[in-house]
């Protein structure tokens, strides 16, 4: 289905029902899998369109910032290939969009149109077209926001569908028992804290992207990650308000998440520049409705010792057991190694979350 960028509110109503094309040379019957790295987009364009006015609106629509964290995580960087360069090597690419002007092109104002699964499994294409320059320029004003979130959306899918293939049966099994919960996991998790109402549980190794420092040494063991689930009784809607939240997150953090180094534990970071923020949020079923919490955290006790990194939350309530239960994940990574991929693994995981009790 093409979308007509005649105005933002018909560009809006319009989005939500994307129709969904194959292409004719598809390798999905093969069970290809999509390339390219979690967080890049790849743009298939004309030298002269990327480096129009054109180019200023991708940036601004399609790479937004995860906030608040320090280093700045962007949602999506852009990759640039020109249609002559767009061989079979990156065709599999899993975000991928055309700007095309096409003079035959007979709309009265520029399409965006979605193609799921095209060249590859899980790979999502857009197509910006228009008659000439102005149309393209006017429908990229207007469509890549939501552009952007369907991309969004599909880097955080993919990842739970990924996880949804590893069992990690002898731990899912222990949080629905304890806090009537079910989860997607990185394969080969372990749960390496079990108390009343908190468990941590670390992500392997493997689980990580690798980073390549200085002149091409690897780099597997820079990011350490996993997630926390911790409960306590609920006693009215109050406890959902941002500070509340802190609160209760602080105390659990204190008496359950200590440092290597006596006298440290971790706590959350309160700068201005970093300060955490929220928003009510959904699970990808739709079915449980919460609030979602991004922010820094910092080893506390010993100031000169003090490290840190990010953490991303999820709170709901239980109903089956009164219960505020909240999961969170964290990413512990030096400033010269990107968080995206850890971050939208804690995402996916985040959203995989639902009920059992």
């Amino acid at each position: 289905m093409a979308i007509r960028a005649l105005s933002i509110l018909g560009l809006l109503a319009l989005f939500g029902s994307f129709g969904c094309e194959s292409s004719h040379n598809s390798n999905v019957t093969r069970g290809l899998s999509v390339t390219g790295k979690v967080g890049d987009i790849l743009v298939i364009c004309d030298q002269g369109v990327w480096n129009s006015e054109i180019k200023n609106y991708l940036d601004t629509g399609l790479t937004q910032w995860i906030m608040p964290y320090f280093p700045d995580v962007a949602t999506f960087q852009l990759v640039h290939k020109t249609p002559r360069h767009f061989t079979q090597g990156v065709k599999r690419y899993r975000n991928t969009l055309f700007i095309n002007i096409d003079p035959t092109y007979e709309g009265e104002a520029g399409s965006i149109v979605k193609r799921n699964d095209v060249w590859a499994i899980g790979q999502i294409v857009f197509d910006i077209t228009g008659k000439d320059y102005n149309q393209v320029l006017e429908a990229c004003k207007l469509g890549l926001s939501e552009v952007h979130n369907e991309f969004d959306t599909k880097e955080w899918a993919r990842i739970k569908s990924k996880f949804t293939l590893n069992k990690n049966a002898k731990i899912r099994k222990e949080v629905k028992q304890n806090f009537g919960i079910d989860l997607v996991l990185p394969a080969s998790s372990k749960l390496v804290s079990r108390r009343k109402n908190f468990y941590r549980i670390e992500f392997p190794a493997a689980s990580r992207p690798i980073e390549f420092v200085g002149t091409g040494t690897e780099d597997i063991g820079a990011i350490f990650s996993g997630i926390m689930i911790y409960q306590y009784d609920y006693i009215d809607s109050s406890q959902f308000q941002l500070s509340a939240l802190l609160a209760a997150r602080d105390t659990m953090l204190k008496y359950n998440m200590p440092h290597e180094i006596e006298g440290m534990y971790m706590g959350t970071q309160y700068s201005e520049f970093v300060y955490p923020e929220g928003n009510s949020a959904t699970t990808a079923d739709r079915k449980l409705n919460g609030f979602e919490m991004r922010g820094m955290f910092m080893f506390k006790g010993l100031p000169l010792h003090s490290t840190g990194g990010a953490f991303w939350a999820y709170h709901f309530k239980n109903e089956a057991t009164n219960k505020m239960v909240c999961v969170s994940g964290y990413v512990d990574a030096p400033a010269t190694t990107s968080w995206t991929h850890p971050l939208r693994e804690i995402q996916a995981i985040l959203k995989s979350v639902n009920v059992v009790k």
